[in-house]
């Protein structure tokens, strides 16, 4: 079986290609000649992976799975959420994000939030999606260099009372076996292992 990761980033395909079956041989964008930007113009994470994975099944007529992930915080509404790479500006600037995050949350005593990372695969134009979530608290600074997106400022519940590391001082080793992404995957890659 053949399936397309809608991703040009072929470290993420590598990375998935080793947990799921050898029967299974997955694909990235820029194996099917994919150069266009896909369009993610849904209003919520699912929306997004649903709308990335059928793009490519529709145009390409390859089974596929696309991502996409959010943080939401509970003091604001549930935002960034879908809007998160963006949530600064169409610059999509990590660091402009997190400092547009810090000051409004500003004097907030809740800084409840949430990563959260939804995958939807499409076989045979039928589609089942896939979801993780981890639970954590936006910090009131930076911390960490590791990682990418809001990880500076994401403390997950599993660290509270413990190493207290934000994702962006964890060893990627660690983030791997904990991250709302993680657990999407191995939803994802349980439901493949079904197939063969």
């Amino acid at each position: 079986m053949q399936l397309v990761f809608a991703t040009a980033n072929k470290n993420k395909v590598n990375e998935i290609q080793s947990l799921i079956p050898d029967s299974i041989n997955l694909l990235g964008l820029t194996d099917i000649a994919c150069s266009e930007e896909i369009p993610e113009t849904q209003a919520t994470i699912e929306g997004n992976a649903s709308q990335k994975a059928f793009y490519v099944f529709e145009k390409y007529h390859q089974n596929c799975f696309a991502d996409d992930t959010g943080i939401e915080i509970e003091a604001l509404n549930g935002l960034p959420g879908v809007l998160s790479a963006r949530y600064a500006g169409e610059q999509k600037n990590a660091e402009d994000n997190m400092n547009k995050v810090l000051a409004e949350l500003d004097g907030i005593e809740n800084r409840k939030a949430r990563f959260k990372t939804v995958i939807s695969l499409v076989i045979d134009g039928k589609e089942i999606q896939f979801e993780g979530i981890v639970n954590g608290t936006i910090l009131r600074e930076k911390r960490g260099s590791m990682g990418f997106g809001y990880d500076p400022i994401f403390l997950p519940d599993s660290e509270i009372g413990k190493g207290e590391k934000s994702f962006a001082e964890m060893q990627l080793a660690k983030k791997n076996l904990i991250s709302h992404r993680a657990l999407a995957v191995n939803k994802l890659v349980e439901y493949l292992r079904k197939l063969e």
